[in-house]
């Protein structure tokens, strides 16, 4: 397993981390694994070189960092453990947001469901725009200064979000974010238009969330045929919750990842991961998994790399028009997009 930097940090992460949303069924649409079958999943990942597991302390309310503990029970220096708290926890009027209140009792209620007394990277689900900028990362860094987290990252952040929290952590010399956990994929690309250059000029390591398209690219969605009986775009709850992708958007882009399948005996998914491990900034992707053979294949997406001229067809199989200033920015010959700066594949 490749290991990369995380952003402008010392930690190194495996190219492929296991997000438990899978865990303790809270999401049905992505999967229901109690302890035996997380500790059974936790045991193929260590084995593989995949050290990194990523929860959040609202995946089946606290029940998926419950069971992610007991699966690393007594292996716990072998694992990095993330973590992420900001979106309501109880019906208390406190129990939400980024405050210092709210972030306090979200971490000390992490460390106990995942019995450990610290946790390597600690990330806010989302920008709570009611609290200061100053008191939400004041408290962090208190809590790495207390030594309960080693990291801190934020996840779905704008860009004018995350701009101006490290602004605010350089005033005050306090920790810096140094990863951004966040959506994109081969049909969700919106994410190179302002985030990613951020992140190269700031050194923030990318943590890829749903690299398959809010299960779009599982190689199981073609053109004219109905969904497989087991898919999450089955509950529109659950689909009207994510990205929208036009249909024959996404069929395009299946239909080039069908062909470079053919061409390179991988699968559709193993594809669409590969061609996010060699975009610019992304330090891990995320992973899930349903069961032990979906695992297995996923796995599969490392070890080897698309050619530039298969990365090239892809690009332009999934390239879509950005909204403004995004467009006129790109034609612009001192604005050049991010992979045509910087090395695809980070060391």
């Amino acid at each position: 397993m490749e290991y990369r930097q995380l952003g402008g940090s010392g930690l190194r992460v495996p190219v492929l981390s296991f997000g438990t949303g899978t865990f303790g069924g809270g999401i049905r649409a992505w999967g229901a694994s109690g302890v035996a079958e997380a500790t059974r999943i936790v045991d193929i990942c260590l084995e593989a070189g995949l050290t990194m597991f990523d929860s959040a302390d609202g995946y089946s309310h606290g029940m998926a960092e419950e069971i992610l503990g007991k699966a690393l029970d007594g292996r716990r220096q072998q694992a990095l453990i993330s973590t992420k708290a900001t979106f309501r926890f109880s019906p208390e009027p406190n129990d939400v947001g980024s405050s210092r209140f709210h972030l306090i009792r979200s971490v000390e209620g992490s460390l106990r469901r995942l019995g450990t007394d610290y946790i390597d990277l600690y990330q806010l689900h989302a920008f709570d725009a009611l609290t200061p900028v100053e008191e939400t990362l004041s408290t962090l860094n208190d809590l790495v200064r207390a030594g309960k987290i080693r990291y801190i990252g934020v996840s779905n952040f704008s860009g004018w979000h995350l701009m101006k929290s490290l602004a605010v952590s350089d005033r005050y010399g306090w920790a810096r974010y140094v990863a951004h956990q966040a959506y994109y994929s081969l049909v969700g690309r919106e994410y190179e238009w302002e985030l990613m250059p951020l992140a190269l000029d700031q050194k923030v390591g990318t943590v890829v969330w749903s690299p398959l398209g809010w299960g779009r690219l599982t190689g199981k969605i073609r053109r004219g045929q109905p969904l497989p009986p087991v898919s999450r775009l089955h509950d529109k709850g659950n689909t009207a919750a994510g990205p929208y992708v036009p249909e024959d958007y996404l069929y395009t882009v299946v239909e080039a990842l069908e062909a470079l399948a053919a061409e390179t005996g991988k699968n559709v998914p193993q594809i669409a991961i590969n061609w996010l491990l060699q975009r610019p900034t992304v330090a891990t992707v995320i992973i899930g998994a349903r069961d032990e053979e979906q695992l297995r294949q996923n796995l599969g997406a490392v070890g080897w790399n698309l050619t530039a001229e298969q990365v090239a067809r892809l690009d332009a199989a999934s390239a879509a028009r950005p909204i403004y200033p995004y467009w006129h920015q790109r034609g612009f010959e001192c604005n050049p997009f991010p992979t045509d700066i910087a090395d695809p594949r980070p060391s």
